[in-house]
This record gives structure tokens, sequence and C-alpha cells, in this order.
């Protein structure tokens, strides 16, 4: 505490400011005892790092401002990066400001559960238990969801293990028990061939809830490549071929039309064929090459056929009087699923039945007939909902209040979505944010499928975990099946869980390893975007104060996996991945570049950033700066009283109070 013309020191400020430092450290020691019964089932090896944790929370129960804005005007402020030491920092500041006040340090007082350098191996103990070792130069895993095609593909698995893969993460949510051993048996070739190691995850499916099917239409569409102003560049091309037994296209083709072979065969390059589309827009097809008994066509317009269309086959080098016609109707079309467009104040029913869904049917003048519909596949969630609550589908696409609720629906009004409308379609996630749903983490699935996940898995991601009892349910059941040595991952991805995060961390802590998953898609959805920022980095400093492992999820590089190119708010976003020990990458068809980028990338970032402490490396735009330059080059710098202090092996805190006592009796 300095006055304004900075000679003099407010040695009663400074009195204050230790009182109050003193206190809180009081009331750290008063919450653990407290939070005692918490605390007594927790493993052996987890107990100091969860003491350290309740420490964090009875330090963050205080507004810390006004005492970090005194702290830095004395230079001694680091009580904002704690969290992995909590006791350790207030004792280090406390006693520098015992220090400065020439007043003894209470021999009563017992030191913190972790010291600095304790903390921080800790976690990083508890990563490596975990997570399996570090990439060579990159200490931040890389997590990768396989797509349904590694099961089949033993390349994509060894490529992304090649690219820098830590870790697989099969999703239960998808495919199937037979699927998940023969990704897990490329990867255990792959690691072979490497000389690698990479841990497995499966990640339960639990009681996601999601739309149901959707009625099919038989309509097929195609249209020509046009230019900006209509043009067309490049017809639709047709593959024309036998309803009987019907060939693959040997080419890419628009649209693939199942017809009678005998009808087929009449066909020759330049006829012409007719039809009127489902439109009822009159449209022709010109043959271009005959293939056996299939034929390519080519069209000029935009078109949309169905199942029964009729096309008339008309030979160019005939007259036209005695032009031979031939009819054919089109075979079956596969079904495609039409998906349902809603529009703000649309009405949409959400059914207990799985029955297929389908848009709104319109009568006379468009007035609705009968409002769009769609089933959910966890129908026992509305049993705890209310009219007035809010609905998330699509990952907040699209934008719900619940005007009704009936027995075996719930009648939506949409508030959120396009002006152009926005298309729901099958197996899409449903959110009920201002719900609470008392849903079964386990679901039937899992259960089912779990003796076959512990035959394989390192990890087990916990889905929908919401209380301290959904985590006592899962270690029972891996108890059950002996498999209490895995590692359980908790997936935070419902405000529930969010705000149960301490009481959940604490219940995991009766395990030997554990770690925490941001699920920042469904967290988002659930809290809103606009809090996603601040929540994220809640979590992370609650997990590194009970040293526990955080995976950084959800849209990571998501532009690049899918479509070959990151966006520069993507890359943003991955760079702030190297606050947590693992970034994970979803599925998409550039998923092994986007692996090579994400190692690129944290491995530029780790050299800045350790957690959330910046690591001050020297920059090169400091050293090119004219000034340095020459300084560097006439052998002249500035000595700061650290580096008196250290050369003269004085211990540095005894240097700032020779300050002090010079201040004050100046």
């Amino acid at each position: 505490m300095v006055n304004r013309d900075h000679t003099r020191w407010d040695f009663a400020a400074l009195a204050q400011l230790t009182h109050e430092l003193e206190e809180i450290r009081q009331e750290l020691i008063e919450t653990e005892a407290k939070a005692g019964p918490l605390l007594g089932g927790v493993h052996p090896t987890q107990l100091k790092s969860a003491r350290n944790l309740v420490h964090y929370l009875a330090l963050r129960r205080t507004d810390l401002r006004p005492i970090q804005t005194r702290l830095t005007a004395l230079g001694l402020s680091s009580l904002g990066r704690s969290e992995a030491h909590v006791m350790a920092t207030l004792d280090a500041v406390l006693r520098m400001l015992h220090e400065l006040a020439g007043k003894p340090w209470p021999l009563s007082w017992e030191p913190g559960p972790v010291g600095f350098d304790q903390g921080r191996a800790a976690l990083k103990t508890r990563t490596l238990e975990l997570l399996g070792p570090k990439a060579s130069g990159r200490w931040v895993r890389i997590m990768a969801t396989m797509p349904s095609e590694a099961a089949g593909n033993p390349v994509l698995v060894r490529e992304l293990l090649e690219a820098g893969m830590n870790c697989m993460r099969v999703n239960c949510a998808h495919d199937d028990p037979a699927a998940w051993r023969r990704m897990v048996r490329h990867l255990r070739a792959a690691e072979q061939h490497t000389g690698t190691t990479c841990r497995v995850l499966f990640d339960l499916g639990g009681p996601k809830l999601r739309t149901g099917p959707l009625a099919g239409t038989r309509i097929l569409k195609w249209s020509p490549e046009r230019d900006a102003l209509g043009k067309v560049i490049t017809p639709a091309r047709i593959w024309l071929t036998p309803a009987e037994r019907p060939k693959t296209p040997p080419k890419a083709a628009a649209a693939v039309l199942p017809l009678p072979r005998k009808w087929l065969r009449q066909a020759r390059a330049g006829d012409v064929i007719r039809f009127v589309d489902a439109r009822k827009s009159s449209r022709k097809l010109k043959v271009t090459f005959v293939n056996d008994d299939s034929r390519w066509a080519e069209c000029r317009n935009t078109a949309y056929v169905q199942t029964g269309t009729e096309f008339v086959l008309g030979s160019a080098a005939a007259s036209h009087h005695t032009r031979r016609k031939s009819r054919a109707r089109l075979g079956d079309l596969p079904e495609r699923e039409e998906p349902i467009v809603l529009h703000v104040n649309d009405t949409l029913m959400l059914t207990r039945k799985l029955k297929p869904g389908c848009g709104a049917v319109l009568g006379k003048r468009g007035r609705v007939k009968r409002p769009a519909h769609i089933g959910c596949t966890a129908a026992e969630a509305f049993n705890y909902v209310k009219t007035g609550e809010s609905v998330w589908l699509d990952d907040g696409k699209i934008g719900a209040v619940i005007a009704s609720v009936h027995k075996n629906r719930l009648e939506l009004r949409v508030t959120h979505a396009r002006a152009k409308g926005e298309k729901l379609r099958a197996d899409k996630g449903i959110n009920f944010p201002d719900s609470t749903l008392r849903l079964p983490s386990l679901s039937n699935d899992d259960l089912r499928n779990l003796p076959e996940i512990v035959r394989h898995a390192d990890l087990i991601g916990y889905s929908f975990v919401q209380t301290a009892r959904d985590v006592e349910e899962l270690d029972r059941q891996l108890q059950r099946l002996g498999a209490a040595r895995l590692g359980v991952i908790l997936k935070i991805e419902t405000r529930t869980a969010f705000e149960h995060l301490p009481d959940l961390l604490l219940a995991a802590m009766k395990c030997p390893s554990v770690g925490v998953m941001i699920a920042r898609g469904d967290l988002a959805v659930e809290c809103g975007y606009e809090r996603m920022a601040e929540l994220q980095e809640e979590i992370l400093w609650m997990c590194e104060a009970a040293h526990v492992p955080v995976i950084w999820a959800t849209q990571v590089l998501e532009t690049l996996s899918r479509a070959g190119l990151p966006t520069r708010a993507e890359v943003t976003d991955a760079a702030m991945g190297v606050r947590a020990e693992c970034v994970m990458l979803n599925k998409g068809p550039a998923m092994v570049a986007a692996v090579r980028a994400l190692d690129d990338i944290l491995r530029r970032m780790q050299a800045h950033h350790n957690k959330k402490q910046s690591m001050l490396r020297s920059l090169k735009v400091a050293r090119n700066f004219r000034p340095v330059r020459e300084m560097v080059r006439q052998g002249t710098s500035t000595h700061l009283t650290r580096l008196t202090a250290e050369k003269s092996h004085v211990p540095f805190h005894q240097t700032v109070r020779r300050q002090f006592l010079r201040a004050r009796a100046g």
C-alpha cells in the first residue's frame, strides 16, 4: 500500500490486507472440516487433490477482485493462478506480507495438502495414467472420433495414429459391437506397425434425446450445373439401367433411373426421351451413350421424378409422321427421408410414439389441417416437462417453447429459426434446458453393451451424467464386471451436470483414475451460447484444482475435418485447447489433415501457455525491435532488482523488504 507520492508505505492498509487474507485462510480450513463426509470416501491417492478442490471452492466464494487490486499494487498478486495449489499460494502471499510488516510467521499454521511442485506433478501423473504417454514434443493429447468406415479401413486408423492421435474415441451411439471390435483390432495392429501406443475411449450413448424417424418419399431430383446468370454449363448426367438387374454407374451420375430392360434396349444414342415430372413440367432426356443394357443420358433442366413416372421414347432418325414411340414407367426408387421445414410460430408435435414424422398438412387456402409431428426417442422425458419451458432441437438450430403438455405428445411453438426456415431431420438432438429430467444416465443399451465394452476399453465416457448417484451407479456396474481399473471420463453436457460439478468430481475421485470432457455443443444449448466461454473457464479451473485431466471437445477444427479448410475462429479455438490435457476431434472426410493441423497448432502454443499461465517465452518481434537489437550489439542491458538479488545470493523477498524499510525511514 503506497501513497500518491510513491515514497511512503501505508502499513495500516498492509495490516488490513493481511487480516483479510488470514480470515480467508481460516474459511478454507473450516470448509474442509465441514466437507469431511464427502472426503471420507475419496481414494487415498486422490485425497490431497480432493482437499485442494474444497479449498479452491471455499476461496472462490469470496469476490477477490478488491484484494487482487491491492496485491497487484504490491507486486504480490498470484491468487489468479492458485488452482493447483490453493493453500500453498495463499500462504506464500501471506508469508510475504508478514515479512514486509516485520511480523513472525505463525508456527501453528499447518501447510496445505499440496505444494507448488506437487500440484503440477499430480496433474501430470494423473494425465499419464488416464490418457497414456504424450507425443514427443507435445504434452496435450489428441483424441479422434472414429467414423463408421474405420471398422473396414485399417489404413485410415494407421494414418490417424501416424498423424498424432493419442486416443481413439468409439462412439457407442453409432455402429455396433462387431464394428467397435474391428476398429480396436485395426488400432492394435497400427500400434505394432508404428511402435506407438494409443488409448481407447468407449463413449456410452446414454439416454440421449433424439428425434425419431421421418416419413420417406420416392421422389428423385436432379439439376444441371449453371453459371451465375443461370445459363447451363454442364447438363445433368443421368444413368438409365435395367430395373430387373440394375448396374452401378461407372462414373458419377446426377441420378440413377431403373427402367424396363426391354424398353431400354430400344434406345439409341441421339434418341430423345420425354416425360412430365412430378411438378407437371415437361422435360426431356437425350441419350448420349450405350453401355450394354444401360444408357447414359443428359438433361438440361431441373426435374423431379417419382416411382411410376411415365417416359416416352422417340427415335431421332424417324420422320415426324413415322416416329416410333414406346412408353415405360419408372421402377421403384429408394425411399429418402423428407425433412420437416419449420418457421417461427409454426407448431410441432413431439410424440411418444416413434411412427414416421412428417411436415404440416395444408388444407384449402394454405391453412394448416394437421401440424408437423415427429417422435422422441426418450419419451419418458415428457413426465418432467412443463408448459412454458424451452426446447432446442438439432444443436440449437431450432428453438421452441412448450405450448401444452398432453399424455402422448408435447405441442411446441417454434420461436427460433432462420427466416427461410430450418430443416429438421431424424436422429437430431433434443434439449430441455429449463426442465429437470430424472432419466437414468445408463440406458438399457449401455447396460447391455457394457460387458463387451470393458473387454476392449481403456476409458469409459459417461454421457448424460448429472448427479453423484449416477457416478456411483457406473462404479457399481464396473465393479460387478471386474473393470474398476478403467478410467472414467465425466461428460459435462447439461446444466445440471455443470451445477453439480464439485459433487461429481468428489464422487468420481473415489476411483483412482478420472477425467472430465467439456461437451461444449450440448452445454452451450443447455446454458446459452453467451455463457459458454464463462462455463468452460470455470470447468477448467475446478478440474485443475482437483488435478483432474480435461478433454476439450466439440467442433474443434470442424470445418477443416469436414471440408478440408478451417475458419479463422476455429484455429483460435483449437489454440485455446492447449489449456486442457486433451483435445477431441470429430469425424470427417479430412480428419487425418485435421489431426496433423491440430498437432502443429498445439506444438506452437505450448511454448506460450501452460494451462492458463503465460510462459513468457521470448518473442521474435521483441528481439527484432531496433533499440533491443542495438543494446544486444553494444553489450548493454538493464539489470532488475531480482537479478541483482540473485547475483548477491540475497532472497528476493528480503530485497523487497529492504525497499519497504527504506521507504518507511525516508
